[in-house]
């Protein structure tokens, strides 16, 4: 769809969401119901309880949507074998989204990716993946039990932050492991960032290997002239995108794209099903619907007021000299970089803020920031963001710019880019991540300024991103540990941390470790 926006006007379709139409002509039915779930069509709402003058009643937010909360049922379909409206839906979303299939997910781009790679890995299979991927690629290697071939990200040398690893890198691992399953990218990044990928693509297909994306920040990308082309529009063999993030779509909503032959259907079919609930949740799968059927309708003008909003705030924060300003990238970088314009990245040009604690003074102002690390912080512009919005914005910012800093102090001492650079990520040999590979090894707890050179036994990530700085068996450097105390220092929360303070860490330990 990407090109046909290009320089020609976009036919209105009739609004048309099959799914949704179908939940609500079950509700028009009156139909009683002796099945789950169990809110009974939301009537447990209307029990009378004594709540107090701060609280709403839940009826007044819940009642319409356990309406429409219902199984599978004769009227609704089935996700995991859809016969009548998701299959319809799903169809229409393939069509939309220029896919040869489109299947609707309900448990996030997580479930996606944990699919692709359970379909197309067997234990000790290759897989060339960029190191710095979500956490859900990392957990879909252990599941299947597949070796990953790690590739280091290439870093923006003028803000640190971290892309989609070189065309060479790719192409050189593709030389090194032509028996390669797949070729794991994202793009793009938490940061808006991105590239072109159909040079990658071309290299992968001249192995025959498929290349898989999560795009998960990207599910509008294509569908306005202002932004970068999607990823199956530059051939891609399986995209996976967060519906929930950039669409009008209720969290946890999501889409997998599939075109060409590469990807074995039948048997990502049976993986999508092991790893989504059997109960999926209708609202999720209608609001998917209705996002498809939105753009459908509106086409690019379902994104002008947020462009509008994003423009003026930008033009706002280059004239009025404050010190938060947004980022800038390296002109190397620049020469290639595809940004969305819906994401401001931004930082305290003075340097006496960290981005977690203009977060927390952003907060501090009502306006609630999508992410923060040691430096920057990123504002993403919604769909409908109204120059209310933008005004409360730059109050806060004026606010916070003319403000001296409290007595809280922040830790000191590093910077972007002395944390990416110290990263080595590419791996010389595959890493493994089946199982069996520490089944014998003792786990032991240290205090992690002692962790250096040794196996971490636990998968340790700030979220958000969500982008592991260490998982299981990964050998710890001086870089992670400063890295990861620094982070903990500034208030950063970390996923899959047995030990939050990040004061002690499990490492896989040696013989001479353990109590004798």
């Amino acid at each position: 769809m990407d090109e046909d926006l290009k320089g020609m006007n976009f036919l209105m379709e009739p609004f048309y969401a099959p799914l949704f139409e179908a939940l609500l002509k079950h509700v028009a039915e009156a139909p009683v119901g002796f099945h789950v779930p169990g809110h009974h069509s939301g009537q447990a709402m209307n029990l009378d309880l004594p709540v107090n003058e701060q609280t709403a009643h839940p009826s007044e937010y819940f009642h319409k949507i356990m309406q429409l909360d219902v199984t599978e049922l004769s009227t609704t379909d089935d996700l995991h074998h859809p016969e009548a409206s998701i299959q319809e839906a799903q169809q229409l979303a393939a069509k939309t989204f220029g896919a040869d299939e489109t299947y609707f997910l309900v448990g996030g781009s997580t479930s996606g990716n944990l699919a692709l790679l359970l379909t197309l890995c067997e234990p000790d299979d290759i897989v060339i993946v960029q190191r710095n991927v979500h956490k859900s690629v990392l957990n879909g290697l252990r599941l299947s039990g597949a070796k990953a071939v790690f590739l280091s990200p290439r870093i923006d040398k003028e803000t640190g932050l971290a892309l989609v690893p070189t065309l060479g890198q790719v192409e050189d691992a593709l030389a090194s492991y032509p028996e390669a399953k797949a070729v794991f990218l994202s793009n793009p990044n938490y940061y808006g960032m991105g590239v072109s990928l159909s040079s990658y693509v071309e290299a992968a297909h001249r192995y025959n290997v498929p290349i898989l994306v999560d795009e998960a920040h990207g599910a509008h990308y294509g569908f306005h002239e202002a932004f970068p082309n999607s990823s199956l529009s530059e051939g891609v063999d399986a995209v996976v995108q967060s519906a929930h993030k950039t669409l009008p779509t209720l969290t946890m909503g999501a889409l997998l794209h599939v075109q060409g032959n590469r990807i074995p259907l039948n048997s990502l079919r049976e993986s999508l099903a092991m790893i989504q609930s059997s109960s999926p949740s209708f609202p999720i799968l209608a609001s998917i619907d209705i996002s498809r059927a939105m753009i459908d309708t509106l086409g690019p003008t379902l994104f002008d007021q947020s462009l509008r909003a994003v423009g003026s705030f930008r033009s706002w924060l280059r004239n009025q000299g404050t010190t938060l300003c947004e980022a800038q990238y390296d002109a190397d970088t620049a020469s290639v970089l595809q940004v969305d314009p819906l994401r401001v990245v931004l930082y305290d040009s003075s340097g006496q803020r960290s981005g977690f604690e203009l977060q927390k003074l952003l907060e501090q102002h009502g306006c609630f920031a999508e992410m923060a690390d040691p430096i920057y912080v990123v504002l993403v512009f919604g769909i409908q963001t109204s120059m209310q919005d933008i005004n409360k914005l730059q109050q806060a910012i004026e606010t916070i710019s003319n403000s001296s800093r409290g007595t809280e102090q922040w830790p000191k001492g590093l910077d972007q880019h002395s944390m990416t650079d110290g990263f080595e990520w590419t791996s010389v040999q595959p890493v493994s991540f089946k199982k069996t590979a520490f089944k014998n090894k003792a786990i032991q707890r240290i205090p992690i300024q002692l962790a250096e050179g040794r196996l971490s036994a636990e998968m340790i990530t700030p979220y958000p991103p969500g982008i592991a700085i260490l998982y299981p068996g990964e050998k710890i450097t001086a870089v992670m540990v400063n890295y990861i105390q620094y982070l903990s220092d500034a208030g950063a929360k970390f996923q899959g941390a047995i030990d939050p303070s990040l004061a002690t860490i499990s490492i896989f330990a040696e013989k001479a470790d353990l109590p004798t």
